[in-house]
C-alpha cells in the first residue's frame, strides 16, 4: 500500500498499527503526525522526524534545474529533519543540487534485479513504499518506530521487503544516542545491491544541512586492533544554533563485510559508512535476510575525543544502552 500526500488522515491512520508503552507521561514520545509522518520528540522538543508517507516534491520544483528534474521524485523511508539541541535542523532534503538526497537515508545507486538496474539512491526505477505496517513505542528511556516498506520495481513489483527500526534514547549527560537497524529480506530472484560503480557511494546516506566550520573525521581501527572500532564525525555550527555539533555515526561489528569503507563529499555536507565492500555486489536472494546496524550520536560543543568515542563504540557493539 502507498501512502502519499494529500490523503486523509483517517485513512492513514487505518492502515497503521500503533503500539505505545503504558507508562504515564513518558519523556520519550513517537507519534503519528497529522500529515502521515512519525515524530520522535523528548519532553516535547523534537528528536527527528521519520518520512513513512511518500512526499511528492511539490513547489520545489520550481527552483530545481531543468536536467535534475528527473531526480526530484517522490520519495518515503527516511530521516529528515534530524533536529539539533537548539531545535536547529541537521540535516537536508530535497537541495536543488541533488533534488534525490533527503535527510538520512539507506539505499543503493545499483539496484540490480534480474539483468535491469535501477537505482534506490537517485529515485531511478526503485522506490521504497510504505506497507503501512508501523509500529511506535514511547518510554522513559527510549521511543522507537519499526516501520516496513517494499522496494518497488518500477513503483509496481515488490522485490525486498525492508523493515526500518528507529530507537532514539533519551539524552544524557554525554548527548543524544540513536540506533538504526535495517533488514532487508529478497522478494524476487536476480535481485542484488552495490555502491556507485561498486566502489563509491551507497549505504547509510547521511545529507547534512549547511554548517560553519564543518570538518569531517574517519577512524577505523587497524585490522590487528580486538575490538577494531569504526565511526566517523562531523562537527560545525548549524543554522542559527549557539553552540557547534557533533553528529557521529558508528558502525556495528556484526554487519557483513565490516568495517565499511568511509566516504565524503564536504561541498555537499555529505559523509557515509559504505556497504557492500568494493568492487562487490550484495545478493539478496529470497528467503534470505541482510541486517545493517548504526548508531548516531549527537552532541553539543567541542570534536568528540578518541578516547570517549571508543569507550562509546565498545557500548554499542556490546549491545548497552547508551548512557
Amino acid at each position: 500500500m502507498e501512502l502519499r500526500t494529500g490523503r486523509s488522515a483517517a485513512v492513514i491512520l487505518g492502515c497503521l498499527t500503533l503500539g505505545a508503552s503504558a507508562v504515564a507521561g513518558p519523556v520519550m514520545s513517537a507519534r503519528l503526525a497529522a500529515d502521515g509522518q512519525v515524530d520522535i520528540t523528548e519532553d516535547g522538543k523534537p528528536v527527528l522526524r521519520y518520512n513513512y508517507r511518500t512526499i511528492e516534491p511539490g513547489e520545489r520544483l520550481k527552483e530545481i534545474a531543468a536536467p535534475n528534474l528527473i531526480y526530484a521524485r517522490p520519495r518515503s523511508d527516511y530521516i529528515h529533519p534530524l533536529y539539533g539541541f537548539e531545535g536547529e535542523e541537521l540535516t537536508r532534503d530535497l537541495p536543488v543540487d541533488h533534488p534525490h538526497h533527503r535527510g538520512i537515508y539507506w539505499a543503493w545507486p545499483e539496484t540490480k534485479y534480474g539483468e535491469e538496474m535501477g537505482d534506490l539512491h537517485a529515485l531511478q526505477r526503485v522506490f521504497a513504499r510504505p506497507t503501512g505496517k508501523l509500529k511506535t513505542r514511547s518510554g522513559r528511556t527510549y521511543a522507537e518506530i519499526q516501520a516496513e516498506n517494499l522496494w518497488q520495481w518500477e513503483d509496481r513489483e515488490p522485490i525486498v521487503r525492508e523493515t526500518a527500526t528507529i530507537r532514539a534514547y533519551r539524552t544524557g549527560p554525554s548527548g543524544r544516542f540513536i540506533d538504526l537497524t535495517f533488514r532487508f529480506e529478497g522478494l524476487k530472484a536476480g535481485v542484488s545491491i552495490a555502491r556507485r560503480g561498486t566502489n563509491l557511494y551507497g549505504g547509510l546516506n547521511m545529507r547534512m544541512n549547511e554548517n560553519r566550520g564543518q570538518s569531517i573525521r574517519f577512524h577505523t581501527d587497524e585490522p590487528d586492533h580486538q575490538p577494531r572500532a569504526a565511526w566517523a564525525e562531523m562537527h560545525g555550527a548549524f543554522a542559527a544554533a549557539t553552540h557547534p555539533t557533533s553528529v557521529i555515526v558508528m558502525q556495528h561489528p556484526k554487519n557483513p563485510a565490516y568495517p565499511g569503507d568511509w566516504v565524503q563529499y564536504p561541498e555537499l555536507n555529505w559523509y557515509q559508512p559504505t556497504f557492500p565492500a568494493p568492487d562487490t555486489r550484495w545478493p539478496l536472494p529470497p528467503g534470505t535476510a541482510l541486517t545493517l546496524r548504526y548508531r548516531l550520536w549527537i552532541r553539543s560543543g567541542a570534536p568528540v575525543e578518541e578516547g570517549a568515542a571508543a569507550a562509546r563504540w565498545k557500548e554499542f557493539a556490546a549491545g548497552k544502552t547508551p548512557k
